[in-house]
């Protein structure tokens, strides 16, 4: 009820009571929807009033203090300078009220929630000649007179209606509405309702103005109730509190449940991945080794006929016959080969899994702390230092470079990764010199990465499986246990005219095999 007629009817007179005699002293915005006025008067303090237009928290308060930035702020409505307040006008049954000034003119407050503005109308002239927020065209149309109601409120009329509440009385508000239907007004006769409806209003007329939480939000209502979080008889201090503890602090509450949401998904991403990397090494642990079976195959080449696809061999690691199957067309010798190339990959693969495994876990740790530090913050600042202190502050847009690429780090070797065959193109254009080492997933579309070279420096190998393992995460094989990463020299990249957007011709490459893996914030 914050932006409702019922508590305009008090709150315009206290404002009128500081304001009437006062000047305008500077009116400006410093941020983004909220407008400041300051009023002064000779041997008086400054009045302050904001009105704060944001549609998700749209409410007006009157701060003691309010220190204008020496920057990123702009003055607005210069016709006001200077001007001295005569009344505060509360238009008829409306979310509305205007500042009048001894020249005739008006500021008009259109307190419409999302489409709440600000606006300027000289002596004489109905329509606004400035708006606060320009995006709302319709304002600039909108004749001031059509504000002002008149509502019959007799029981003829009531009756007349059929004791319809939004029709008799639309200024009521959610609030209200909600205390008619507990009430069992729907179920009502139209006697009763009308002796609710006249009940209602003796509650609205009286001046104690309750903040209360409900469904996660603090609403200012008129109406008795026991459990408020703050009550009191003055309307402007009933606005600061609502200004603190539905935009302050609700805000801050809201920031705080999606940082502890995310923390939360991040955990259970990481638990999620611990899960089946788990489950992987029990699989890999249950079958038999590529080596052993190649083992026994090339133990027992002098009993394997020639062409046959299967054959019972005797397995000296069990102490038994198996039944081996041999792939029609490859030779014992060969199968044996590409089974020893298996079990060196799995081995990579165990070693790497391993390595995330002990990464994971130290990470779920640091996530449970982080989860445990975060439900015991009580406000902005160190909200904003906790975020801070762990990378999660979004820079601001002016501070972002316009680069082509995500930008990494190992062991002190920045890691350039494009963000699309456009910007891979735009990349290796002109981020990339011969010297540095540039490697893409085998076969596969994927972002083109950039190892910078350091003078005097040899890329070392942990370096070059770092920046293959962000090659193949972000590349269409990022699901796979391993991919085959092919690296070489800038000098031997080229790009053909005419060819696709990140096509290019490679040279002298080599190839290594890893896990896929993305950033170390990324399960």
């Amino acid at each position: 009820m914050h932006l409702n007629y019922h508590f305009f009817k008090y709150l315009c007179p206290a404002i009128e009571a500081r304001l009437k005699g006062l000047h305008v002293a500077a009116c400006f915005s410093q941020n983004k929807d909220e407008l400041v006025l300051i009023f002064e008067a000779e041997g008086m303090a400054p009045f302050n009033v904001v009105a704060h237009l944001l549609p998700a928290a749209t409410c007006v308060y009157f701060p003691q203090e309010y220190k204008r930035s020496k920057r990123n702020n702009v003055s607005l409505f210069p016709e006001l300078l200077g001007e001295e307040v005569s009344s505060v006008y509360l238009f008829g049954f409306e979310r509305s009220f205007a500042i009048r000034f001894s020249s005739g003119s008006q500021l008009v407050f259109k307190m419409h929630g999302s489409r709440s503005n600000v606006l300027y109308c000289p002596l004489g002239v109905f329509l606004p000649t400035t708006v606060f927020r320009k995006a709302l065209r319709d304002d600039f149309s909108l004749d001031i007179r059509t504000l002002d109601h008149s509502l019959e409120l007799t029981s003829e009329r009531f009756a007349e209606l059929q004791g319809n509440a939004s029709q008799f009385l639309p200024t009521l508000g959610k609030v209200p509405r909600e205390w008619l239907k507990e009430k069992g007004y729907l179920n009502s006769d139209i006697q009763q309702r009308y002796l609710l409806m006249l009940e209602l209003m003796d509650l609205l007329d009286a001046p104690v103005f309750s903040i209360v939480r409900r469904d996660d939000q603090y609403v200012l209502t008129l109406l008795p109730c026991s459990k408020a979080a703050y009550a009191s008889a003055d309307p402007l201090e009933a606005c600061n509190a609502y200004f603190k503890m539905a935009v302050v602090r609700q805000g801050f509450e809201v920031e705080k449940r999606q940082l502890l949401k995310g923390l939360r998904d991040h955990m259970q991403k990481t638990e999620n991945y611990l899960r089946k990397t788990y489950g992987k090494l029990a699989e890999l642990a249950s079958e038999t080794s590529p080596g052993q079976l190649a083992d026994i195959i090339m133990a027992n080449l002098h009993q394997i006929p020639v062409g046959a696809d299967q054959v019972d061999l005797f397995d000296f690691y069990q102490d038994k016959v198996i039944r081996v199957s041999l792939k029609r067309g490859v030779t014992p010798q060969r199968q044996a080969e590409n089974l020893y190339r298996k079990a060196k990959n799995r081995k990579i693969e165990l070693r790497q899994l391993e390595a995330n495994l002990l990464e994971k876990e130290a990470l779920m740790e640091k996530l449970a702390k982080d989860m445990e530090e975060a439900a015991q913050l009580e406000h902005h600042r160190a909200l904003r230092t906790f975020m801070k202190d762990r990378g999660m502050l979004a820079e601001s847009k002016q501070s972002q470079e316009p680069v082509p690429f995500k930008r990494f780090s190992s062991e002190g070797f920045d890691v350039l990764v494009g963000k699309s065959a456009n910007a891979n193109d735009e990349m290796l254009r002109r981020y990339a010199w011969k010297d540095d080492l540039w490697l893409h997933a085998k076969g596969v579309s994927g972002s083109h990465v950039i190892v910078k070279h350091r003078a005097g420096a040899v890329f070392p190998k942990s370096v070059i499986e770092r920046a293959a393992a962000l090659a193949a995460y972000y590349s269409k094989s990022r699901t796979d246990s391993l991919c085959p990463v092919i690296y070489t020299p800038v000098k031997y990249v080229r790009k053909v005219k005419g060819s696709a957007p990140g096509s290019v011709m490679v040279d002298r490459e080599k190839v290594v095999i890893v896990q896929p893996m993305g950033p170390e914030s990324e399960p």
